[in-house]
């Protein structure tokens, strides 16, 4: 079993700058994929960004448009996102993901293990 903890969300103005960050503790494999998904109010939940273990693979969505970065420090079992440039249109909840291939992937069906999520909300 892998827990998966949060941290970062909170609320900030248009334009401003967020970073979240993800712990995993447990039984994590010695290689694992990770990403983060978010589900605004009344939506589907959506891919927003993956990395694979060594950070040589990394996947993002369109509308992030080179606004997010993503990374991870596998000494402390973290990944993070840098959320700059944000617009109301991110509000949501964050989830980290984890899954226990070795890639990055836009697909939830793919990741095994999700945290409880981190409110994000951009106001105008």
């Amino acid at each position: 079993q892998v827990q998966l903890v949060e941290s970062g969300g909170g609320l900030v103005q248009a334009g401003g700058s967020l970073r979240l960050s993800c712990a995993a503790s447990g039984r994590t494999f010695s290689r694992y994929g990770m990403g983060w998904f978010r589900q605004a109010p009344g939506k589907e939940r959506e891919f927003v960004s993956s990395i694979s273990w060594n950070a040589a693979s990394l996947g993002y969505a369109d509308f992030v448009r080179g606004r997010f970065t993503i990374s991870r420090d596998n000494a402390k079992n973290t990944v993070s996102l840098q959320m700059n440039s944000l617009e109301p249109e991110d509000t949501a909840v964050y989830y980290c993901a984890y899954t226990k291939l070795n890639l990055p992937s836009s697909r939830p069906n793919l990741y095994d293990y999700w945290g409880q999520g981190t409110q994000v909300t951009v106001s105008s």
